[in-house]
């Protein structure tokens, strides 16, 4: 598989093309107008490779995984000086 990403792109919409065995597909979501994507190509690789191990199929792992990156980069806490971190723990986990 691979992923290009479309995040540093113009246009109202990130669009990312997938090249798997079985074809290529896009996957288009919403540009968020924010400084704060420090981590975000990691985060997303790391959230494929996780989807990928619990059996999703190539299509499932990228989606699920792109919105669980666009959700961490909404909550991004917004701190630091320049691209800031993004908030991996917007879905609950360890928050009190």
């Amino acid at each position: 598989m691979v992923l290009i990403k479309g995040g540093h792109l113009d246009g109202a919409e990130s669009v990312d093309l997938a090249c798997t065995a079985s074809g290529y597909f896009h996957i288009r979501g919403p540009r968020i107008a924010t400084i704060h994507t420090h981590g975000t190509g990691c985060t997303l690789s790391s959230a494929i490779a996780a989807n990928l191990a619990l059996g999703l199929d190539d299509r499932d792992a990228i989606e699920r995984a792109r919105a669980y990156l666009e959700g961490a980069i909404r909550n991004a806490p917004g701190i630091g000086g320049g691209h800031g971190p993004l908030d991996h723990f917007w879905r609950g986990i360890l928050k009190g």
